[in-house]
């Protein structure tokens, strides 16, 4: 029988890699959690019509805030990370549109906890139908891209190259990120960005070369 992990922390190894190497590892993985959970809320809000005329997704904070206190959740009881996911896309752009969306999703989770043995004969190439149809929902924001901008082009394009090959909407942010600041110092328009993105691309910077 397989120990529970609920509640069980282990934190002995954790002071031997340094504190630079903790305190930037922490900060990284907070980053990358936060932009996987941005990027898939403006992508599902923009499927659902539901951002602002500014692009901009409402309430914004409580979404954040109830994904962060469900990753917490899931650290402390030892599950898989609990947080959103971009394959709400599919659902959305079936209709789901209100919290009781996600209710009923929940409730059929707990549900198939009973069928899971049956559930996992089921091969995974199966759902690979239903990943190709989110991803070219995904695709659909291309037609905000300006591409006669190379300072927009060029930061979107190694995104969606960077998200499937590295399995993570939030590194591909990140490179994004630094391509964008990157063209936007090297073609003199270094005050369009803003502290707040040469801070976050720093970040990016020390993780994807410095943390190991």
């Amino acid at each position: 029988m397989a120990a529970t992990t609920l509640f069980k922390f282990n934190f002995s190894g954790l002071l031997e890699i340094g504190w630079f190497t903790m305190i930037t590892l922490v900060i990284t993985f907070c980053i990358i959690d936060m932009f996987d959970t941005i990027g898939t809320l403006v992508g599902t809000a923009s499927k659902a019509n539901m951002l602002d005329e500014e692009g901009n997704m409402p309430q914004m904070r409580e979404a954040l805030t109830s994904d962060a206190v469900g990753t917490i959740a899931g650290a402390l009881t030892g599950t898989s990370t609990v947080t959103t996911f971009v394959e709400s896309a599919s659902g959305v752009e079936a209709g789901g549109r209100t919290g009781l969306t996600a209710l009923t999703t929940g409730i059929l989770f707990l549900a198939s906890m009973f069928i899971a043995p049956i559930a996992a004969i089921i091969p995974a190439a199966a759902t690979s139908s239903a990943l190709i149809y989110v991803g070219i929902l995904m695709l659909g924001g291309l037609k905000n891209i300006k591409f006669d901008e190379m300072d927009q082009l060029v930061p979107v394009a190694l995104m969606i190259i960077a998200v499937p090959i590295s399995g993570s909407i939030g590194h591909g942010i990140g490179i994004g990120l630094i391509a964008y600041t990157v063209m936007k110092v090297f073609t003199g328009k270094a005050k369009e960005v803003s502290v707040l993105t040469y801070v976050i691309s720093t970040i990016f910077l020390i993780k994807f070369f410095l943390v190991v």
